[in-house]
C-alpha cells in the first residue's frame, strides 16, 4: 500500500472508519496467522524430512552391524571337485599331484589369496621320500584376529578298503576324500575375495595327509605316519609366531547322506567352536547333517593343529560313533568318485561355515 492510499482511508466517514479499525486488525492477523501456518508448516517439513533421513541413517547403521553373508554355491564348489578328480589320483610324487597342485595354488591366487608354498621332503611309513607342497592362501595378513579353514589335497595310493582285493593295490581318485573339503573352500574363498570378512582368514591345503599304511601292511601301523603335511606346518608355520582364533577342518564333506557328529579331539581341544558350528548349522536348518551327538576319535590334520600349533580346531567330517563304521561307504576304495558327490551336502557345510566366519569380529 502506497502513502495515497493510506491518507485516503484515513478521512473516510466513522462508518466506514469504525469498518476500517475492525478489519484492519484482522485482516492483519489473518495474514500473521497465515503466516505463522506457513512458517510452521514449512519447520515441520523440514524436521520431518529431518527425522526421516535421520531414521534412514540409524537403520543403515543398523543393518551395516549385520553381518551380510554371501550365498554359498554349490554348483561352483562341485565344479572345483571336478577339476581336481580331471587330474587323476593326486599321490606325491606323480604328475598328476604336481599339476593340481599348481592349479590350487592358481586358483587361490585368482581369487585374490595372497599365496605362499611350503615343499618339504617327508619320510612315509615305508621310508618313501614324499615330495610335499603345503599350500597356503591368506586374505587380510594384516589382521590380528584370524581364522583357519584347511583340508587335504592329496588321494590315497591304495583302495585299501575296497570290496574287490584286486583293487588294493590302485590309487583313489579320492573325491570326496580330499578333493571335497578343497573345492567347498575354494568356493569360500571366491567370495572372500569379492567381500571379506571382518577377520583375517588363512586356507590350508595339506598334503601327504593320507599316506598311512594300508590296511595290508604287514609292519607296524603308527598314527604318526598320517598326516605329514599338517605336521610339517604345525613344527614351521608360514609365518613366525602364527596364531588364529581357531581353526576349521573340512574333510570328506560332499558325500549323499552325510551326517557330521561332534569328533572327539575336536570336543577335546575346541568344544566351544564344535558348539558354534553346530548351533550356526541349526539356525539355518542344516541339523538334519549336523548331529548333535558325540562321535569318536580321528586322525586326521587338526590333531598337529591342535596339539602343537595350539590354535584350537575342530573336525567337520561324517564321523561314526562306533569304530566297526566306515566314515562313508566308499571310503578309500576306488569308488570314491564323482557320482557320489551331493550338492547339498555341499551346501550345507559351505553355508555353515561361511556364516561363522562372516559373524566373527
Amino acid at each position: 500500500m502506497n502513502r495515497t492510499d493510506l491518507h485516503k482511508i484515513k478521512h473516510r466517514d466513522a462508518k466506514t472508519q469504525s469498518f476500517h479499525k475492525f478489519s484492519a486488525p484482522l485482516c492483519l492477523c489473518v495474514q500473521f496467522t497465515y503466516k505463522i501456518n506457513t512458517l510452521l508448516l514449512a519447520v515441520g517439513l523440514l524436521f520431518s524430512a529431518f527425522s526421516c533421513k535421520t531414521n534412514n541413517s540409524k537403520q543403515v547403521n543398523a543393518e551395516e552391524k549385520i553381518a551380510t553373508v554371501p550365498t554359498f554355491n554349490p554348483d561352483s564348489a562341485y565344479l572345483y571337485i571336478e577339476k581336481q578328480a580331471d587330474f587323476g589320483p593326486r599321490v606325491p610324487n606323480t604328475p598328476e599331484h604336481v599339476a593340481c597342485g599348481e592349479y590350487l595354488a592358481n586358483k587361490l591366487a585368482e581369487h585374490g589369496a595372497t599365496v605362499a608354498n611350503q615343499y618339504a621332503d617327508l619320510t612315509a611309513f615305508d621310508g618313501t621320500v614324499l615330495k610335499a607342497r603345503n599350500i597356503i592362501g591368506s586374505y587380510n595378513p594384516e589382521s590380528k584376529k584370524r581364522v583357519l579353514l584347511f583340508a587335504h589335497w592329496d588321494s590315497r595310493p591304495w583302495a585299501d578298503y575296497d570290496p574287490n582285493e584286486k583293487n588294493h593295490h590302485k590309487p583313489i581318485l579320492g573325491v570326496n576324500d580330499g578333493a571335497s573339503g578343497v573345492g567347498v573352500l575354494l568356493e569360500i574363498a571366491r567370495h572372500i575375495n569379492k567381500q571379506a570378512p571382518a577377520v583375517g582368514v588363512d586356507i590350508i591345503f595339506f598334503d601327504a595327509e593320507d599316506y598311512g599304511a594300508p590296511s595290508f601292511y604287514k609292519g607296524v601301523k603308527k598314527d604318526e605316519f598320517w598326516c605329514l603335511g599338517s605336521q610339517y606346518w604345525a613344527k614351521n608355520p608360514h609365518v613366525e609366531g602364527y596364531k588364529a582364533s581357531f581353526g576349521i577342518l573340512l574333510d570328506m564333506v560332499g558325500g549323499k547322506g552325510a551326517m557330521f557328529r561332534k569328533e572327539s579331539v575336536s570336543e577335546r581341544y575346541a568344544s566351544h567352536i564344535n558348539q558354534k558350528v553346530w548351533n550356526k548349522a541349526k539356525e539355518l536348518g542344516y541339523n538334519q547333517f549336523f548331529l548333535n551327538e558325540r562321535g569318536g576319535y580321528v586322525t586326521d590334520d587338526h590333531v598337529p593343529v591342535n596339539e602343537i600349533a595350539k590354535i584350537p580346531s575342530i573336525d567337520i567330517i561324517p564321523c561314526p560313533n562306533d569304530p566297526e563304521i566306515r566314515f562313508f561307504e566308499h571310503w578309500h576304495t576306488v569308488n570314491d568318485t564323482m557320482e557320489n558327490i551331493d550338492k547339498y551336502t555341499l551346501k550345507a557345510v559351505g553355508q555353515t561355515v561361511m556364516e561363522v566366519i562372516y559373524n566373527e569380529k
